[in-house]
């Protein structure tokens, strides 16, 4: 695969959250100027043609197959860092992910994990799954983002594809409360059975959590006799 060229300039920006502070925290009293930070975050925003390297293969391959079904199924494509990252509109993505694994000039064949992002500030689409995908025939890769929003969580499962992808949507759901539709046994494999929420979300409390041992709990730091 030949090393893509992609001009800085056209490169855009997608502002998910503005941050101040450190930390994110304010009101702290904080005489050191941290308190005073100012911080963006954004991430890199659709990329325009040409790609570069193999990338506008993959595209052009992939969107021909989709323009013959119909179907609308990419929001828009990204490249940074030398990787493409396809943004696969929720309702469409197992039918891009088909195509990918299945058309000869693409030929995705492994899918080697699947993970997921919230972004609180990300209105509308605070939870991201990223899908990361292999072709062995063609030496190429690509990742697939699929967004929801908090109040909806579902996101199709990939295991009717690729059957690898069943602990890594299990271990998704279990940190970040995001529903694997058609997933055979979507069951927590890190946090324990009756574990209440889904701890790497951003909005999930940051310590004084009881932790629990087998039927004994450990009280949070702060509940915790002092020894000084």
């Amino acid at each position: 695969m030949t090393e893509p060229v992609v001009p800085e300039q056209r490169r855009e920006l997608h502002v998910i959250d503005v941050r101040t502070g450190s930390f994110h925290v304010s009101g702290s009293g904080d005489t050191s100027g941290f308190s005073g930070l100012t911080r963006q975050i954004a991430m890199p925003g659709a990329t325009s043609r040409p790609f570069g390297g193999d990338f506008d293969a993959m595209a052009d391959s992939l969107f021909a197959r989709l323009e013959e079904r119909r179907i609308d199924g990419v929001e828009h494509v990204v490249i940074d860092r030398n990787e493409m990252t396809m943004f696969v509109r929720r309702e469409h993505a197992l039918e891009v992910a088909r195509i990918l694994r299945d058309d000869a000039s693409l030929r995705f064949e492994v899918c080697l994990g699947v993970s997921g992002v919230h972004f609180p500030g990300d209105e509308g689409r605070e939870l991201h799954v990223i899908v990361n995908l292999l072709s062995m025939t063609h030496n190429r890769r690509m990742r697939l983002e699929i967004t929801a929003p908090d109040a909806d969580p579902h996101v199709p499962s990939m295991v009717p594809l690729w059957p690898s992808a069943d602990w890594h949507e299990r271990e998704t759901w279990d940190f970040f409360g995001i529903v694997f539709d058609g997933h055979p046994g979507l069951t927590r494999i890190m946090m324990p059975d009756d574990w209440p929420g889904h701890p790497q979300r951003k909005d999930y409390p940051l310590g004084g959590i009881d932790v629990e041992f087998k039927g004994a709990t450990n009280a949070a730091p702060h509940t915790r006799r002092s020894y000084s």
